[in-house]
């Protein structure tokens, strides 16, 4: 068996498939390649990598697509060098196209030094990346909120946004929820209509 030079991986990767596309040039400069093609659930990423360790895989290259990279990412990660490609950077000659001539495509690429990968921020800066975008968003909901609960007591003429400035707050909450306590025991009248 020849003696590796080189082995770098392709991944055309998708929602349900990953198609991997293994290159390997050898001391005399032959190039074999082989192309696989895994699920994406996490057993399937695990599978994947050990794959590229066996194969002693040293650089992969993988398009950013979606959100669908950021799984294969995360198990990847410190296996091998991982680039993201911005997907126009590697834009193909139209044509016929099919998932296994992307991943050589891509694999191809690599192996000539033709790609540049994205800026990936570290696992840490990634993960508050997504709690503050989650924060952000809940604190825009409760924006949303309060604007349709003070739109709903405007529809029945109740002036709560005259007294208490934040419906949410502790005052608000407390008016509303005396407001709710009244309207879930309504007066009883001493005499009722008909006696009139």
């Amino acid at each position: 068996m020849d003696t590796i030079y080189r082995s770098v991986v392709g991944l055309d990767v998708h929602k349900k498939t990953i198609v991997a596309c293994l290159r390997q040039t050898n001391l005399q400069g032959k190039v074999t390649e082989k192309i696989q093609t895994f699920g994406t659930a996490t057993r399937d990423l695990l599978a994947l990598s050990d794959w590229l360790q066996g194969a002693q895989v040293t650089h992969v290259a993988m398009e950013s697509t979606g959100v669908f990279w950021k799984p294969v990412f995360n198990i990847l990660e410190g296996s091998a060098e991982l680039l993201l490609i911005n997907p126009r950077d590697i834009k193909k000659a139209p044509g016929r196209k099919s998932d296994a001539s992307d991943a050589q495509w891509i694999a191809q690429l690599l192996a000539c030094g033709l790609l540049t990968g994205s800026f990936v921020p570290s696992r840490p800066q990634r993960e508050l990346r997504d709690l503050t975008r989650h924060r952000a968003q809940l604190v825009s909901e409760t924006t949303r909120v309060a604007n349709r609960i003070h739109k709903t007591l405007e529809d029945a003429n109740i002036k709560l946004g005259t007294v208490a400035t934040d419906l949410l707050g502790v005052s608000g909450r407390s008016m509303l929820q005396a407001l709710i306590r009244e309207s879930s025991n309504p007066p009883k009248w001493r005499n009722s209509p008909r006696d009139v």
